[in-house]
């Protein structure tokens, strides 16, 4: 028998064979799970013949031990574009942004490596790690955070398990399930906007879905017209100019393009507003810190799960182990901040105003107040009530915590040395 019949006739055997695999995993589970049964029924991948074994494998010990998980890379074989659109978007970092490193946590589950590790490799596919999910019990780590973090590495998250309508994923409530909440409530903001009492009243013909807007002609690049990150911080400038047109071009299908570029300016002025008075407060919590006044100080709490026993205040910050003024910053920055931006530019005025600037400028307020009680109660170079501090000591102080600023770059090595030099001067004007 030459090669090619030989491969011919094992080909034809294993197209027989193939029913009989479909017919054995759909006899046993639609008794077991009869809802996924049916809904895989009526799917395309029924109709073009993709079976269980073929997204699942046929190993069924391993299926068993939860080994052969259907994600991403399984989808990919045959959705290769959607898959590469999905992997350069921000939900094609998900997880990694929302995850860390579980080896030290208790009740781990073992499986869980493979978010970060290929299969029999310890070296980590991304450095990023989350310090608030690692601060996390499992169930919360679980339930709490992956339930949406997972969008990157499972389509399903949107998808569905086993069924392939796309009037599933082209609805906006398929966003709901993640976009919404304290911290990033987007489909609040969209549902109550203009665009989307449009879209209830008169459809998708006159009222935009997300969809159309972040995943315009079926794209599954969801950061497309995006010019800054999940933390409302700008991109660098050509990333930024090269998203701003993205989003025009995609304003442009309903709005002329001054309008749009108008509208788009408005919310760039409001997020630099913002992150100014998001920056006042974070120099007032980092001056206590430098001055040992912050209750307790980051070394007088649990450790920092990333950084240990050191103040952190970027997107690693913490809800739990801290202090008061900083369980405030938190609020600003995570909650208020993000609403008052992120309200601007889904064209919400009652997001942008109310619940956003409005708390922010007011988060302000309180963070001023518990820094002057801070200070009130604990400078460590103020006097005794009746006594005077020494100059000396008082300058040693300031010395500290300027080269505390300049280390952290709050100061430049100029302004760092003017305003040593003024301290120095100051002291030798008091000297006996």
């Amino acid at each position: 028998m030459t090669m090619g019949r030989a491969f011919s006739v094992g080909f034809i055997l294993l197209l027989t064979a193939l029913p009989a695999l479909a017919d054995e995993c759909l006899n046993c589970h639609r008794l077991k799970t009869p809802a996924a049964v049916r809904q895989w029924e009526e799917s395309a991948h029924a109709k073009a013949r993709v079976g269980c074994a073929d997204c699942h494998g046929s190993d069924h010990a391993r299926l068993d031990k939860g080994e052969m998980v259907v994600d991403q890379k399984v989808c990919g074989r045959c959705h290769a574009k959607a898959l590469e659109e999905h992997a350069k978007s921000r939900h094609g970092m998900g997880l990694h942004s929302g995850w860390g490193c579980t080896r030290n946590l208790p009740g781990r589950d073992q499986n869980e490596c493979r978010h970060c590790h290929e299969e029999g490799s310890a070296k980590p596919l991304t450095p990023v790690q989350c310090a608030r999910f690692l601060k996390q019990s499992s169930e919360m780590g679980d339930l709490g955070c992956n339930r949406c973090h997972s969008v990157e590495s499972s389509c399903a998250s949107c998808h569905t398990n086993h069924g392939t309508s796309l009037a599933i994923v082209r609805d906006p409530n398929v966003c709901a399930a993640c976009h919404m909440g304290p911290d990033h409530p987007q489909w609040e903001m969209w549902q109550t906007s203009r665009h989307g009492t449009l879209f209830t009243s008169a459809g998708p013909a006159l009222g935009p879905t997300c969809q159309r807007c972040h995943m315009a002609g079926g794209s599954h690049n969801v950061s497309a017209g995006i010019t800054m990150n999940s933390g409302g911080i700008p991109y660098p400038a050509e990333q930024e100019r090269k998203g701003r047109e993205e989003m025009v071009k995609i304003c442009t299908d309903c709005h002329a393009s001054a309008f749009a570029r108008k509208e788009l300016a408005q919310g760039d002025g409001i997020r630099t507003q913002s992150l100014t008075i998001l920056k006042e407060a974070e120099q007032l919590i980092q001056d206590l810190a430098d001055r040992n006044m912050l209750d307790p100080m980051p070394e007088k709490r649990p450790p920092h799960p990333l950084s240990g026993p050191r103040l952190v205040l970027d997107s690693q910050m913490l809800y739990e182990d801290t202090s008061h003024i900083e369980r405030l910053f938190f609020k600003m920055k995570k909650y208020d901040y993000a609403r008052t931006v992120k309200g601007a530019y889904h064209q919400n005025a009652a997001y942008t105003h109310w619940y956003g600037n409005a708390e922010l400028k007011m988060d302000l307020i309180d963070i001023k107040a518990e820094a002057n009680r801070l200070r009130e109660r604990g400078n460590p170079v103020a006097a005794p009530a009746g006594k005077t501090v020494k100059p000396a000591a008082a300058a040693e102080e300031q010395l500290r915590v300027l080269k505390k600023k300049a280390e952290r770059g709050e100061l430049s090595q100029t302004e760092y040395e003017q305003e040593k030099g003024k301290v120095l001067r100051e002291l030798k004007e008091t000297a006996p």
